[in-house]
C-alpha cells in the first residue's frame, strides 16, 4: 500500500478497496514468482460477492504494477493481447491493454483505452486510482487506474487469429492529441489516425482483429514489420 501511494495519484473513492488490490497485487506478485510467467490473462464472472467476483474486481491494481514491470497482464482472458503488449513492451513502446469506447466525428478521433490493465511507463501524468462500484460486470468493489497516454504518436498493435488457426499481426499508426476524457478509472486516450474515424474503425475491424490490443507509444510500425518476419508471421498495416 506503500509503494501504491508512491506510485499513484489516490481519489477519495477508492477507500477501502484499496487494501484488497493490494493483498491481490502481492498474490499475482507470488503467482508470477512460482510459475516464472512472462505474461498472464484472467477472467471470471462472478454473482453476489463471492470470493472469486473479489478476486476478478481486486485484479487491475497488481496487473497494472506487473505489466509496468515488464510482465503483461491482460483482463478478459485475451492472452493474444498480452502477447501483443509483450512485444510492445520489449520494443520499448509500453503497452497497455486496450478496446474501442466512442468514436468522436466532431473532432476526427477514435476514443480508446480500458479498465486496466495499464502500462503505467507510458502516462502523460501520476496515473490516478479510481474506486468504481460497477465495471465489466464485476459490480461493487473494484479500484481502476485512470490516465491518458503520452500525446504524441501511438502504434495499435494486435495479434489476429486466421481460419486456419495461423496467427498475424494487425498495425496502425497515429497520434494520441487533446480533447475531453471520459472519467471512469479507464486510460482512456484520444487517437488520430489521420482520416474519419468510423474508416478506421472500419478497416481496423475488416483484418479479424479481436476486440482488444496493446496501445504503445511512438510509430512502431518497421518495429514490428521486422519481428514478424522473424517469426514468419504476416502483418497488416491499417492506413486509410
Amino acid at each position: 500500500m506503500q509503494l501504491d501511494r508512491e506510485v499513484f495519484e489516490l481519489d477519495a473513492s477508492v477507500d477501502d478497496d484499496l487494501a484488497w488490490a493490494a493483498r491481490v497485487s502481492v498474490g499475482l506478485d507470488r503467482l508470477v514468482e512460482d510459475f516464472e510467467l512472462d505474461s498472464l490473462a484472467y477472467y471470471h464472472r462472478g454473482l453476489d460477492g463471492e470470493i472469486h467476483e473479489r478476486l476478478g474486481a481486486g485484479m487491475i491494481l497488481g496487473s497494472s504494477l506487473l505489466t509496468a514491470r515488464g510482465i503483461p497482464a491482460a483482463g478478459e482472458y485475451e492472452l493474444r493481447t498480452s502477447l501483443a503488449m509483450l512485444i510492445m513492451d520489449r520494443l520499448g513502446a509500453g503497452g497497455s491493454f486496450t478496446e474501442l469506447q466512442a468514436l468522436d466525428f466532431h473532432r476526427g478521433h477514435v476514443e480508446m483505452g480500458h479498465d486496466g490493465p495499464a502500462h503505467l511507463a507510458i502516462s502523460a501524468r501520476k496515473p490516478l486510482l479510481r474506486g468504481l462500484g460497477v465495471y465489466h460486470g464485476k459490480r461493487g468493489w473494484g479500484v481502476s487506474v485512470e490516465f491518458d497516454v503520452k500525446h504524441g504518436p501511438v502504434t495499435v498493435f494486435g495479434l489476429r487469429q486466421a481460419r486456419d488457426g495461423g496467427y498475424g499481426f494487425v498495425v496502425s499508426e497515429g497520434e494520441v492529441v487533446d480533447g475531453p476524457l471520459l472519467r471512469i478509472g479507464n486510460t482512456t486516450s484520444r487517437v488520430d489516425f489521420g482520416c474519419d474515424p468510423g474508416e478506421w474503425t472500419d478497416e481496423w475491424s475488416a483484418t479479424g482483429i479481436s476486440h482488444h490490443w496493446a496501445l504503445g507509444t511512438g510509430h512502431r510500425a518497421a518495429d514490428l514489420r521486422a519481428t514478424a518476419d522473424l517469426l514468419g508471421a504476416d502483418l497488416v498495416h491499417v492506413q486509410p
